[in-house]
């Protein structure tokens, strides 16, 4: 059978964070509810379409977002529940192409390409993962179908909420014409501004206009790009998988923290989430890195590699704190601080090249890690943390990530 002319999928999860939280509580459909920090310096991770109604987004401070509306629901938010539901979603989406590019937890690319004699056009794929996803994850999804990735990334967004949008490729010219340059893939606020200080304010604009023109404008790159996706054209595919990078968890506290002691707790806290999500992921890495900012928002990093991979929570602790130690910062305010795990390998092989380690850390971490994937983080923990109520310690923040 032919490959179809509109081949790429782009489905993309409705307010995430929030539906998964009114999915689990019933109480929460219809009111408006964010997930993020409950805390002075929180921030907004994710809206629901009702909180959307008072003008509340993504990245915006809580304190605001309490303001514009005081029925608002604040919600911590639980990491956890978010990777379990994605993967529930991942797996749908897999069910109908090998060729499956994730994002983020919440979207993904499919090239369904090949999948047609299977399951039908791309159109019928794009009904069918809707309705499973909302029948077997019980979750609303938005989804995209067009020639390109740009094409279909842009339908699901103009699908919003809950819904699909199939736009043809000899269609898709004349749909993107009236759109403002905004909606490019690419197009950032300082690039828009000035494309808009030249004129050019509608993505048909852009199309007529000499590509020298537009990278005179913005740069070579930018505005062979832009010129490239204002005619319908983009040549990247689908790329199923790509290794995680690194393994990453920070905070940032609702006060400024000048304590060392303090310090080395969080450190301690956030050390031992990537080493459980290293070990969950089945990676292992060889360089342990740090972040800091201070009060006055300078921000420094600090990294130290082994000579070995390693997924051991004791071992990411110990180079973690000599890299806070190194630093001596005594009474300095502490704004964020952060710790990560990055040149990562598989963690069996990482394992069998460790053969002089101390194997009771492992059996620790394999004995912890089964608790809490059986009962939860507050049934088990490290002593130094008994005292700590921080939420900062319990819910993992947006920056909480495998980077790919």
């Amino acid at each position: 059978m032919e490959r179809p002319a509109e081949p790429i999928i782009h489905a993309d999860m409705d307010a995430f964070y929030a539906s998964v939280e009114q999915r689990d509580d019933p109480s929460l459909k219809g009111r408006p509810v964010v997930v993020g920090g409950t805390g002075n310096r929180g921030v907004v991770a994710a809206a629901s379409y009702e909180a959307r109604e008072f003008g509340i987004r993504s990245a915006m401070p809580m304190v605001r977002a309490r303001r514009q509306c005081p029925g608002l629901v604040v919600i911590s938010g639980n990491f956890d529940k978010y990777c379990e539901a994605s993967r529930a979603v991942m797996e749908i989406f897999r069910s109908y192409t090998p060729l499956v590019e994730p994002i983020s937890l919440d979207e993904a690319f499919l090239d369904v390409g090949g999948s047609v004699r299977l399951f039908g056009q791309p159109i019928d794929i794009g009904h069918a993962i809707r309705d499973r996803v909302r029948r077997e994850v019980d979750l609303p999804c938005s989804v995209g179908i067009g020639p390109t990735k740009f094409a279909a990334k842009l339908l699901s967004a103009k699908a919003k909420p809950d819904g699909l949008l199939h736009v043809t490729a000899d269609q898709l010219p004349a749909f993107l014409r009236p759109l403002p340059v905004g909606d490019l893939w690419g197009a950032g606020p300082k690039t828009v501004e000035r494309l808009h200080a030249y004129g050019f304010r509608t993505v048909g604009q852009l199309a007529d206009a000499d590509r020298r023109t537009l990278e005179r404008v913005v740069g070579d790159a930018v505005g062979g790009h832009l010129h490239a996706l204002a005619h319908g054209r983009d040549v990247r595919s689908v790329v199923p998988h790509e290794a995680a990078k690194s393994i990453s968890n920070e905070v940032t506290f609702d006060e400024d923290i000048d304590d060392p002691e303090h310090l080395a707790r969080v450190l301690l806290a956030l050390s031992d989430k990537v080493g459980r999500r290293a070990r969950k992921a089945g990676l292992a890495g060889r360089t342990i890195t740090i972040k800091v900012r201070f009060a006055s928002f300078e921000t420094i990093t600090r990294s130290a590699s082994l000579a070995n991979p390693t997924d051991r929570t004791h071992d990411i602790v110990d180079i973690a704190t000599e890299l806070l130690d190194s630093l001596r910062l005594e009474r300095v305010r502490v704004r964020l601080l952060g710790v990560g795990v990055s040149n990562l390998s598989d963690a069996a092989t990482a394992r069998q090249l460790a053969l002089d380690a101390d194997p009771r850390w492992e059996d620790l971490d394999r004995a912890t890690d089964a608790v809490v994937e059986r009962f939860g983080r507050e049934r088990i923990g490290w002593a130094a943390l008994l005292d700590d109520d921080d939420e900062g310690f319990r819910y993992p923040t947006r920056e909480d990530r495998l980077d790919e």
